[in-house]
């Protein structure tokens, strides 16, 4: 999508754009000019601008138009925000609508119905700045959905560490990638235990950003699991269906990296990515196994499907080689958050109340909504092992709380490090009523880069 902050040349092929609140939603064409009235809610805030803008380019997709045209200060009167807030917004959320996954699919003749250009009048230069920067934010959001879009078949660790590699191509991030040999010297027994079962080598990307001398780093971690099968805990059929997106954490991960490169931020930061494929054959872990994590604490599994967790376990024990200002993992990591939300906010744990406050409200303003859920001391007893230190799941095979297990468990290989868990499972993939392609969403790219560049 092309951004013009200026009229178009030829009106007759462009569909303006009108927003009111006595307005009711039509299309009136007048002498060959054709416009599209769209009824704002009098009663406007933040959560309804997001709506009302990618619900204008839906509308608009759907009158087969290439080209629309609109007015920055009909939303101006609108919302009552900062109005560089609301220019970002509009750039970010247009490309966000616009947003459709077809690699796997024959181009139509007419070709693909996408808008191609976007028309926004009466700005000014600070505005302009904000609307391209919301463009830039949405390209690598955009980016994260189709790399968490690409089938299992096309998307194994290797791919996944080339597509990290490509994704901040000729910024200045350095990756980093350690094969089997280098995690076996690194004593990384919970990666290389979950992707034993599979023929693709399991890697652990390692992405390091330096925009500023002799400052602790904020580590980034993102579950990398290409394909999730289960293990020998193999998902019935009608879950193995989207489990090429269990990597969607990682590949949040990545392009958050390439986003704080190409805006330049002033921060120090680093990403890891545990990869594996979990797969079903006769080297896979085994329920009852006990695995010596890289921390020297054991894992006692006790369900091979909860195997994010346990490679993860590895990931923040090697976050702490930086002594990190910040760690934060973001993961597809339990289906008990999306039970415990629904499908309109990741679960966050952490037992800082000030981070908390602060990652909230960056979900707040930029659409990747968050709910805080307890992560309290006595949750650990659930979690200790009769063979083992910890096991990965319910000790008791409990079908409660499932996500704060979780939680709990990976909170014991990071105590002591200030620490943020994004369980990210229910923001996966679009819901309907968001005017949003279905498949991957790109959660919580936007959320972290606001966090970063706020804090």
């Amino acid at each position: 999508m092309k951004i013009n902050l200026k009229k178009p040349n030829n009106e007759k092929d462009v569909l303006f754009i009108k927003i009111n609140s006595s307005y009711t939603d039509e299309i009136i064409k007048e002498n060959g000019v054709k416009t599209l009235y769209l009824k704002v809610d009098e009663k406007m805030n933040l959560r309804k601008l997001f709506l009302l803008i990618r619900k204008m380019v839906i509308t608009a997709k759907g009158t087969k138009t290439e080209k629309i045209c609109f007015d920055f200060s009909d939303f101006a009167t609108c919302v009552r925000q900062d109005l560089t807030q609301t220019a970002e917004i509009i750039g970010s959320q247009l490309d966000f609508a616009n947003y459709e996954f077809n690699d796997y699919k024959t181009k139509p003749k007419e070709g693909f119905n996408l808008i191609k250009e976007v028309y926004i009048l009466n700005t000014n230069k600070e505005i302009e700045k904000s609307i391209l920067k919301g463009h830039s934010i949405a390209e690598e959001v955009n980016k994260t959905r189709s790399l968490a879009n690409t089938p299992g078949g096309d998307m194994t660790p290797q791919i996944l560490a080339q597509k990290a590699k490509e994704a901040v191509k000729g910024l200045p991030v350095k990756v980093t990638v350690l094969g089997e040999k280098e995690m076996v010297k690194e004593r990384m027994q919970g990666i290389l235990s979950v992707g034993r079962g599979s023929d693709e080598e399991s890697k652990f990307i390692i992405m390091e950003y330096k925009g500023l001398k002799d400052s602790k780093p904020i580590v980034l971690v993102g579950k990398g699991v290409t394909f999730d099968a289960g293990g020998i805990n193999l998902k019935p059929s009608s879950s193995l269906l989207g489990m090429n997106m269990d990597m969607s954490g990682g590949a949040a991960v990545i392009h958050t990296m390439a986003l704080v490169a190409k805006m330049k931020l002033n921060k120090n930061v680093i990403a890891l990515i545990p990869s594996v494929e979990n797969m079903t054959s006769g080297k896979s872990y085994r329920p009852g196994d006990v695995i010596r994590s890289m921390s020297g604490k054991t894992i006692e599994i006790l369900n091979t499907d909860a195997e994010g967790r346990v490679i993860l376990a590895d990931a923040l024990s090697y976050s702490q080689k930086y002594k990190p200002e910040l760690v934060i993992d973001v993961a597809t990591l339990t289906g008990a958050a999306a039970v415990a939300l629904g499908e309109r906010a990741s679960a966050i744990f952490t037992e800082d109340d000030e981070l908390s406050r602060a990652f909230e409200k960056a979900g707040e303003e930029t659409g990747d909504y968050v709910w805080r859920l307890p992560l309290w001391e006595e949750y650990e007893n659930e979690i200790k092992g009769s063979l083992g230190d910890f096991t990965n799941v319910h000790n008791k095979d409990s079908r409660y709380g499932g996500a704060i297990y979780a939680a709990s468990f990976l909170h014991q290989f990071i105590k002591g490090t200030k620490w943020l868990h994004i369980d990210m499972a229910p923001r996966m993939t679009s819901m309907a009523g968001e005017y949003l392609a279905g498949g991957a969403l790109g959660t919580p790219v936007r959320a972290i880069y606001r966090f970063i560049e706020n804090n």
